[in-house]
């Protein structure tokens, strides 16, 4: 969600949709599609499978698909019949076991794609094939892990954070990453539905938007409940320490990782990456739990009027960074896939693969110290070797 500018619901709704693979950044992308003529892709490039940096951390990703219903709620925007939640759930796996994964259906690429006018200029399968490192049916490391759970921005799917959930997996975390029903340009459900957004076409303002973070804190209670309760949905929930639970999330998923907070307390951290608080921080606070604001360039103090609002109500450890030269998406996938697929950003000059390193670096620096209580001295400040890291104090 593009939080910096005051503009028409029609209007913002077009910025918010998704700038995966677009030159030109988020003004360029409102004011006309991006067509093949208007980017510097070459025809080899866009044969090319993209493929997401790799995992850091020493242990192999296993992944799982759950398809969650919530009967006790309807769903709010199609008024009728239960919440579903789609969730892909990664993990900490023996390496040389399971087989390979999609980054998108082909259906989701392709509605992807069509959003920003480029199902002309891409491949579907070009998209859709992008190579992640997770395997399925993998077998998992025992022990008990921290749970991350990931919430991507509006309008796009749960995959645009793969590259930091299969690091976070990777590095000893189980993370479950959540589609919202009807608040994605399209994802896909069991029986070959593919669910397209109604969200977008009834939400807009401050109320509108601060109803999808507040819907999206009742989904992740609700996942919550399905992962860590007596007769738990997925078959690996025996890896999850429910007493190490955490929450991130991109643009309107990061909003609502602390409007989670704000009603859970099994939710003991947040990030929330470059998101507006469409929900208020409580005038109380989060009960002392830490809370990272990690933002793009111009998410500095003064750029944001809701950071500045809340940054005096987050009651615990807390830290305000920024990345030089970073734009919205930054802290996603597109970046690394679109610098390979010859779509770089000018107006955010950051590479893609540095992207990927620093939002891996840094969250999952937040997560080592607030889960596992691993002192972290790169969130202390400044770093020689991270020149593009601003940290603020407002």
């Amino acid at each position: 969600m593009n939080r910096r500018r005051t503009v028409s619901a029609a209007a913002l709704l077009a910025l918010l949709l998704p700038l995966p693979l677009v030159a030109g950044g988020p003004a360029a992308a409102a004011d006309a599609p991006v067509t093949a003529a208007d980017t510097p892709a070459t025809a080899e490039s866009r044969r090319t499978l993209p493929e997401l940096p790799r995992p850091t951390g020493r242990f192999a990703v296993g992944q799982d698909t759950l398809h969650l219903v919530d009967r006790g709620r309807t769903d709010p925007w199609a008024k009728a019949g239960p919440r579903e939640l789609m969730v892909t759930m990664r993990y900490p796996a023996r390496r040389g076991t399971g087989g390979p994964v999609r980054y998108l259906t082909s259906a989701e690429a392709r509605l992807l794609l069509v959003s920003r006018g480029l199902d002309g200029v891409i491949p579907v399968e070009t998209l859709a094939g992008t190579k992640a490192h997770s395997r399925t049916d993998a077998r998992p490391v025992g022990g008990r892990h921290p749970l991350i759970v990931l919430s991507p921005g509006f309008t796009v799917p749960r995959a645009t954070l793969t590259s930091l959930a299969e690091d976070l997996a990777s590095r000893g975390y189980v993370v479950a990453a959540v589609d919202h029903a009807y608040e994605s340009v399209g994802t896909a459900f069991p029986g070959g539905r593919v669910l397209e957004c109604l969200a977008c076409e009834t939400t807009g303002g401050d109320a509108g938007y601060r109803a999808v973070t507040d819907n999206r804190a009742r989904d992740v209670s609700f996942l919550l409940d399905r992962l860590t309760g007596r007769s738990p949905a997925w078959r690996h929930a025996g890896l999850i320490d429910p007493g190490r639970i955490a929450m991130a999330g991109h643009s309107i998923g990061g909003a609502s990782a602390a409007a989670t907070m704000a009603v859970d307390p099994r939710v003991r951290a947040g990030v929330d990456m470059d998101g507006s608080l469409m929900t208020p921080v409580p005038g109380a606070g989060l009960g002392g739990r830490p809370f990272l604001l990690l933002g793009a360039a111009d998410t500095v103090p003064g750029g944001d009027a809701s950071w500045d609002r809340d940054w005096p109500r987050l009651d615990g450890w807390k830290r305000w960074i920024t990345f030089a030269g970073s734009g919205h998406f930054t802290f996603t996938d597109f970046p690394a896939i679109g610098d390979q697929l010859g779509l770089p950003d000018p107006q955010t000059p950051f590479p893609g693969a540095r992207s990927v390193e620093l939002t891996r670096r840094y969250v999952g620096a937040f997560f080592d110290l607030h889960l596992r209580g691993r002192p972290q001295p790169v969130l202390d400040g400044p770093a020689a070797d991270a020149p593009e890291v601003r940290f603020h104090t407002p």
